[in-house]
């Protein structure tokens, strides 16, 4: 397999209701599958992928994913 053509980064974090409410909801895993096979379906593949926590608002921090696909 050679090198990719073109490349494509997605963002998948979980909800901010989640996050104040419950204090952390974790990353919304059907939505990380139901994208990455949508992807999959148009021909990318997934390269690369990291989890990023950030804070959110004020007192709250929120994971998610960012995954770099490529084709």
């Amino acid at each position: 397999m050679g090198p990719f053509r073109e490349y494509k980064v997605i963002h998948i974090a979980e909800g901010g209701c989640g996050t104040i409410f419950f204090g952390a909801s974790g990353i919304p895993l059907k939505k990380l599958e139901t994208t990455l096979n949508q992807e999959a379906a148009q021909g990318w593949q997934l390269v690369f992928q990291a989890i990023e926590r950030k804070r959110f608002w004020l007192f709250w921090a929120r994971e998610s994913v960012i995954c770099t696909l490529g084709r």
